[in-house]
């Protein structure tokens, strides 16, 4: 959906845009990245221990509206050892106020939020200096 849906807010850039994008940064930075997406919590949150769990360096993580709801995501990210880095394309706070409230966000490192697909850009050069 993304690059389709609400591209007045979540622009026209598409997943795979956004995935060669990291690909280009992350050989520029020397590592490998792996990308997934899904729409399933707990889907995320197996995702979330696999990664502690095989050792990468860290996560970062666009938990989508499961941000304002998901109980399930901030104790996953509470309970790993590796940084947590959360992303949106917008800002969640210039929005409905049911989006001001982040879970995920209580209990990653840092959020990065409102700069459309650089938001993951930024959360990878975060990543590669920490």
């Amino acid at each position: 959906m993304l690059g389709t849906r609400e591209p007045e807010i979540y622009g026209t850039t598409t997943l795979d845009d956004i995935a060669g994008m990291l690909e280009d940064r992350a050989l520029e930075l020397g590592f490998e990245i792996d990308m997934r997406q899904s729409n399933h919590e707990g889907h995320l949150v197996d995702w979330v221990q696999e990664a502690n769990a095989s050792g990468a360096r860290a996560v970062i993580i666009n938990p989508g509206a499961y941000t304002h709801t998901s109980i399930a995501l901030h104790d996953a990210i509470k309970g790993v050892s590796i940084p947590v880095i959360e992303v949106h394309l917008s800002n969640p706070h210039a929005r409905e106020t049911f989006r001001h409230v982040s879970y995920v966000g209580q209990a990653a490192k840092g959020s990065i939020m409102g700069f459309g697909a650089q938001s993951y850009m930024l959360a990878l050069d975060a990543a590669a200096r920490i």
